[in-house]
């Protein structure tokens, strides 16, 4: 073989090489610009959203309301509520079951209530409206109102990844209970509250939890594959404070 075909082989290599890492560049500024225009695309649709009608509540006097509990820390039983705001089996457990709980239960002494998040149901989505809606609760919690916008989102809930919770409204569900927006905004936007959100995940996969609401009592779930009824968790207080 000559010298000048030698060369020839080697250029033609190299021109290769060049080529493929050309493609290679290529096919990776493409991925990080489809992801970005996601992103973008996704922030620019959450702006977007419409806030629509918010349906008003008169907010509850809730025994020693602490944070996300209520009730005497120092009571015979804790009951910890995995719930994710997204969940209709939530929503009905917090308009119907928890009342009872928090009026028969929780005021009398008996029991310490804790709200615990478990937001899972947009894990396939890209609006993410379970964990901003966690985000925002514990926004709202810093001012002391946590409780009332609880009752805010089940109450404005209406179907799953559809809207109900977008960054708009979630907002707007905030300047709805006039609270104070600017240190709201701030820890909204900065998502302050992230590694209590993530603490309670962690402690759900701990505690073996598959879904929503997840009711334990004294580390102790009720009723695992429904959603418990006051006549189940006041089976399973008693038997707390009755040592069984």
């Amino acid at each position: 073989m000559t010298k000048s075909k030698r060369s020839e082989i080697k250029q033609r290599r190299a021109q290769r090489r060049q080529k493929e890492r050309q493609v290679v560049f290529l096919v990776v500024a493409g991925a990080v610009l489809l992801l970005i225009a996601i992103i973008v695309g996704s922030s620019l649709f959450q702006n977007s959203q419409p806030i629509a009608e918010i349906t008003p509540i008169t907010p509850l006097e809730r025994p020693n309301a602490q944070g996300t509990a209520m009730g005497n820390p120092d009571a015979p039983v804790r009951i910890d509520v995995f719930e994710d705001f997204q969940c209709p089996a939530c929503q009905y457990f917090t308009q119907n079951v928890e009342l009872q709980v928090m009026n028969e239960l929780v005021a009398t002494g008996q029991v310490y209530y804790v709200f615990r998040h478990y937001p899972f149901l947009d894990d396939s989505s890209a609006t993410k409206e379970s964990d901003q809606a966690a985000n925002a609760s514990l926004c709202a919690a810093d001012q002391g109102r946590f409780w009332d916008y609880h009752d805010l989102l089940y109450t404005n809930w209406n179907g799953e990844n559809e809207g109900s919770f977008n960054d708009r409204r979630l907002v707007a569900f905030a300047e709805e209970l006039k609270l104070d927006m600017s240190p709201f905004n701030d820890c909204f936007k900065a998502n302050s509250h992230k590694s209590q959100i993530n603490q309670d995940i962690q402690d759900a996969l701990r505690m073996g939890i598959s879904g929503t609401p997840s009711v334990f009592v004294n580390g102790k779930i009720v009723s695992p594959s429904q959603v418990p009824s006051f006549e189940d968790i006041k089976a399973a207080v008693d038997a707390a404070v009755a040592g069984e």
